[in-house]
C-alpha cells in the first residue's frame, strides 16, 4: 500500500467532499448564496454545482461498479474513499469493523489476522490478534491501554500472537484500573483450552512482569479469562451493556476451534475464524449484517511457489482446515448478509480474481475482500459501506485514554516495587554518570526512580485533554479506592 500517494489522494478527496457538503448546505431554493450568484451571472443550480464538486461520484462509488440497496456511504463520513484514523467518531448507533490483520502469514501490507469491533455505545471488541497486528492497532491511533476484550477462535499462533505483547504493555501505557480479559474455546483436554494458555502465557512473562514492577501497573497485569465450553454451540460467551455475543463449533484441524456472532442494537456481525465450510455457521449466522470468512486460493503450484509451500501440502491444508472460494460464496448464498467479506488470505493479484470468481458462482451480493489491512467496514441498520483505511508508514503509540469522568481524575497506582528493590546495587553502580555524557547544561531533570511510594491523583480539571475518554464533567469528583502498594520510599 503506497501510504504517501494514499494521503495525497485523501487530501483531494477530503477537500472535493467537504466542497460538496458546502454545495449541499447551499442547495435550499431559498439559499441566499444561491440568489446572489444567480444575480451575479453564475450558475446557481445545486445538481450542477454537486456534479462540479463531485465528479458525477458523491461520496464515491462501489468498487465494483455495482449498485446494492444499502451499500452507500453515510453522511458523516469524511471521505467515501478513505478512512484516516482519528477523524471520525462512531455515531452512536453505528458499528464499525476494522481488518487489522489480514492473513495467516505476516508479510509486508498484512499483518496476522485480527479483526477490531467499535459499538456506537462506546464498546470495542478484538476477535484473535495475530503476529504484527498491534502495529495496526497503533497505526490506527487506539491506545495501547483501551485494546481489551479479545475474543479468541482458537489457539494457533497465528491468531493469539500479538495477546503477550498487548497484556504487557498495555498495563504499562495506562491499563491501570481494570484486569487484561480474554475469552476463547476450551479444548478436548485442560491443557488445550484458552485458560491453560493464558497461565502458561502469564508463567512465560515472570521476569517481563517483575521488571515492569517499577512502573504504575495497578490491576494491569491482573488476568480475567473466560473459557467456554467448545461443543456448547450457540452458547453465549458474554452478555453486557446490550451486547450478546455467541459461538459455535468449527471443523479446524484439533478439536476446539470457535466461531463468533456479535448481536447488538439490532445489528449483527458474524467471524467465522478458520476451519472448514461448515453447517453450523449457516445455522448460527443466518441473516447476520455482516458474516467474515477466511478463505484460501486453490491455486496450488503457484502459491505453493509464491509462499514457499509444497502444493501437496498446501493442498491438504485446505481440504482438513480451511474455506476455499467456492464454499464461502455457498456459505454467503446461505446466509444473506448485508455484506459479504473474505479475510486470512493471501492478498494477490494472481489469486484475488480467480477467488473473486469462485464466490461468485454462489454468491452475487454483496461483497468486499478482508484484506489487505486497514480494510474498513462502517454499518448502521440501513446503510454499510467499505473504504481503505490510509495509516502512516511509522506507527507510534496513540496517547492513553482513561475514563476521567467516572474517576473524577486520573488516578495512578503506585509501583508493586522499587527498582532498587529488583535491581542490585553493583549492577547500577556499572552505569555510566549521566554528567559524562549530557553535555553542560543538556542534562534533563532525570526520573531513575518512581518519585513516589503513594498512589497519585491528579483531579479532574488538570487532566490533560488528550488523555480523556469521554467528554469532561463539570465538576472534579472525589478519587475512588486506592490502588497498588510498594515497599515503602
Amino acid at each position: 500500500m503506497k501510504h504517501r500517494t494514499k494521503i495525497a489522494a485523501l487530501g483531494l478527496c477530503i477537500v472535493l467532499v467537504m466542497a460538496s457538503a458546502e454545495v449541499a448546505a447551499q442547495a435550499a431554493p431559498e439559499s441566499e448564496q444561491l440568489k446572489k450568484l444567480a444575480a451575479q451571472g453564475y450558475e446557481s443550480d445545486p445538481r450542477v454545482l454537486k456534479e462540479v464538486a463531485t465528479g458525477g461520484t458523491p461520496m464515491g462509488r462501489w468498487k465494483e461498479g455495482l449498485t446494492f440497496d444499502g451499500v452507500e456511504p453515510m453522511p458523516w463520513l469524511k471521505s467515501a474513499a478513505n478512512w484516516f484514523p482519528k477523524t471520525e467518531e462512531v455515531q452512536p448507533d453505528e458499528i464499525r469493523v476494522t481488518f487489522m490483520g489480514s492473513s495467516p502469514m505476516p508479510r509486508p501490507g498484512q499483518m496476522g489476522t485480527s479483526v477490531y469491533v467499535e459499538l456506537g455505545n462506546g464498546d470495542s471488541f478484538i476477535f484473535d490478534m495475530g503476529p504484527g497486528s498491534i502495529a495496526n492497532y497503533l497505526a490506527a491511533g487506539v491506545s495501547l491501554n483501551r485494546l481489551n476484550d479479545i475474543f479468541l477462535t482458537h489457539l494457533h499462533w497465528d491468531h493469539v500472537d500479538s495477546v503477550a505483547y498487548t497484556y504487557m504493555f498495555g498495563a504499562w501505557a495506562g491499563r491501570w484500573h481494570e484486569p487484561f480479559r480474554v475469552t476463547g474455546p476450551s479444548g478436548t483436554k485442560p491443557e488445550y483450552g484458552v485458560r491453560y494458555m493464558m497461565d502458561r502465557m502469564k508463567e512465560m512473562l515472570t521476569w517481563h512482569r517483575a521488571s515492569f514492577d517499577q512502573s504504575p501497573i495497578g490491576k494491569g497485569f491482573d488476568m480475567g479469562v473466560s473459557e467456554f465450553d467448545f461443543r456448547d454451540d450457540g452458547g453465549v460467551a458474554y452478555e453486557k451493556n446490550g451486547v450478546r455475543i455467541t459461538h459455535w463449533r468449527q471443523s479446524h484441524t484439533e478439536d476446539g476451534a470457535s466461531a463468533y456472532r456479535l448481536d447488538w442494537n439490532g445489528m449483527c456481525v458474524a467471524f467465522t475464524g478458520d476451519g472448514r465450510p461448515n453447517s453450523l455457521t449457516i445455522k448460527y449466522a443466518k441473516g447476520c449484517d455482516l458474516l467474515i470468512t477466511e478463505v484460501q486460493p486453490e491455486l496450488m503450484s503457484i502459491s505453493a511457489a509464491v509462499n514457499g509451500v509444497m502444493p501437496v501440502i498446501g493442498r491438504n491444508t485446505v481440504d482438513s482446515a480451511h474455506n476455499p472460494g467456492y464454499a464461502a460464496g455457498y456459505l454467503y448464498n446461505k446466509v444473506k448478509p448485508r455484506m459479504a467479506m473474505t479475510t486470512h488470505m493471501s492478498y494477490d493479484g494472481y489469486s484475488n480474481p480467480e477467488l473473486l470468481a469462485e464466490i461468485r458462482h454462489h454468491y452475487k451480493g454483496p461483497f468486499h475482500f478482508g484484506a489487505p489491512d486497514m480494510v474498513v467496514v462502517n454499518m448502521t441498520r440501513d446503510k454499510v459501506w467499505v473504504r481503505d483505511g490510509v495509516v502512516p508508514d511509522f506507527p507510534s503509540q496513540a496517547p492513553p485514554k482513561f475514563d476521567i469522568a467516572a474517576m473524577g481524575g486520573l488516578v495512578i497506582p503506585a509501583p508493586r516495587n522499587r527498582r532498587q528493590d529488583i535491581q542490585e546495587q553493583s549492577i547500577r553502580d556499572a552505569e555510566i554518570p549521566p554528567d559524562d555524557y549530557y553535555p553542560k547544561g543538556y542534562k534533563p531533570d532525570l526520573i531513575p526512580f518512581w518519585p513516589t511510594s503513594k498512589p497519585i491523583f491528579i483531579p479532574a480539571d488538570q487532566v490533560p485533554p488528550g488523555l480523556w475518554l469521554h467528554g469532561k464533567p463539570a465538576a472534579a469528583a472525589l478519587p475512588g479506592p486506592k490502588e497498588g502498594g510498594s515497599k515503602g520510599p
